[in-house]
């Protein structure tokens, strides 16, 4: 299935919390059924350790890339509503969740604002994410 109109997305997964891989699981198939989007690829699954030193399981991280007709914040919005039907409560700042699902990238654009922004700001500073885009890159 092609998506007319679409851009390409990059959707980082994480999960710390329960079934770490089953929360992943879930997410994939969610985000494959989003209106306007097709999931395109996804990267291997790594463990990291927590970041900002924090006392709590380590996670489990992937990549996927998608091709989505949604704007930047329908996609926020519904990744939000993927997070909270896996059990997501937002507490403190990178502390331990069920599931986190961060937009990475969203094709060209540029977004900043309180909610929302793109490229992400962290995306600099974690291996692993760009461990995840290089895998995905070939896709």
């Amino acid at each position: 299935m092609t998506v007319a109109g679409a851009e390409r997305v990059f959707v980082a997964l994480g999960s710390n919390v329960g079934d770490r891989a089953g929360h992943l699981a879930a997410a994939r198939e969610a985000l494959g059924r989003l209106p306007a989007t097709r999931l395109v690829a996804a990267s291997g699954i790594e463990e990291t350790a927590p970041l900002d030193g924090m006392a709590q399981p380590p996670y489990l991280n992937q990549m996927v890339l998608l091709d989505t007709e949604l704007e930047p914040h329908a996609l926020l919005a519904a990744l939000q509503a993927i997070e909270r039907a896996r059990g997501r409560v937002r507490t403190t700042r990178w502390g331990p969740r069920t599931l986190d699902l961060d937009i990475v990238a969203y094709g060209d654009r540029q977004v900043r604002d309180p909610d929302l922004v793109i490229p992400h700001p962290e995306l600099p500073r974690r291996e692993f994410w760009q461990r995840e885009l290089s895998e995905l890159a070939r896709a």
